[in-house]
């Protein structure tokens, strides 16, 4: 009852948040909510876009297949995570990206192991890319079959994707704002298996733009992974502040020509890689880990 006598109405739980981080997606946007749109889940879904800054029509696709639309000033996939996260009002929270698309079973499936899984606090799936060369096609296939073989033999799991990762909000232990790069992977998976069981679907797939493997095979191991992914993860999470920042954003299919700014930013990786040498033989490393 209200103030007046009127019965009111209770308030409901979506069952599903998803969460989208989104900095100019304009290209790929309605791609991934029209996917979401075609779930075969009977259950309430909230979907939540966060514009990071776009300057494109991001918000405006996002509210046409009526999506709750949050803006998070603050640069970055983790603040704009978190900022979605916080708004979420559903029991679960799925974390994805802009640039995927789902099958209709996708979040039916993931119900499903979360039903069979009561303690689970989390439940990860794979990703696969959406279209490339065989090499590339390979890549994930081999990566999170490992992840399912050491989660079978150890009950770990040593990686999870931003694109496919469904976590209790109840268990949510929020995301470090101070990460560039993984943050809403790596160390969220570290935070979640401190609470309890992480369960990996390897049948239960999300499909990604492999836009950024437009740049070629030596930038994304160079810059890409070892300088903007592993190195900074680690130099960030030791020194407790974003000493590293993120990778450029890629926004078109087209491969850059800036062949001086990739020079620049494998030299600057060489240099870090360097630092992160000199920190390890000085015991930073083992302190920073604590």
């Amino acid at each position: 009852m209200d103030e007046d006598g009127r019965a009111t109405r209770p308030v409901t739980r979506a069952r599903f948040s998803i969460v989208i981080p989104a900095l100019n997606e304009e290209r790929y946007l309605a791609d991934c909510l029209r996917s979401l749109a075609g779930q075969d889940f009977a259950g309430e879904v909230e979907v939540i876009v966060v514009d990071n800054n776009s300057t494109d029509r991001t918000a405006t696709i996002a509210h046409a297949f009526g999506a709750v639309v949050v803006h998070e000033a603050r640069p970055g996939v983790c603040w704009a995570r978190q900022r979605g996260t916080e708004r979420a009002r559903g029991e679960i929270v799925v974390s994805t990206d802009a640039d995927t698309v789902f099958d209709p079973g996708w979040l039916a499936r993931i119900d499903r192991s979360l039903e069979q899984h009561p303690s689970c606090v989390a439940v990860a799936g794979p990703c696969r890319f959406r279209e490339g060369s065989p090499l590339w096609a390979a890549y994930p296939r081999v990566l999170f079959g490992a992840v399912a073989i050491v989660r079978w033999m150890t009950g770990r799991v040593f990686y999870v994707t931003a694109t496919n990762l469904a976590f209790r909000r109840a268990a949510w232990p929020g995301y470090n704002t101070q990460m560039t790069q993984g943050g809403d992977e790596l160390d969220l998976l570290r935070r979640l298996q401190r609470q309890g069981q992480v369960v990996f679907d390897r049948h239960n797939p999300t499909y990604t733009s492999p836009r950024r493997l437009n740049q070629g095979l030596a930038y994304n191991v160079v810059v890409t992974f070892f300088v903007y992914y592993l190195l900074a993860y680690w130099l960030n999470r030791i020194s407790r502040r974003p000493l590293l920042g993120t990778a450029p954003a890629f926004r078109s299919d087209a491969r850059s020509r800036s062949v001086v700014l990739w020079i620049g930013r494998a030299l600057l990786g060489c240099t870090m890689l360097a630092i992160g040498f000199v920190l390890f033989r000085t015991g930073v490393y083992v302190v920073g880990l604590i």
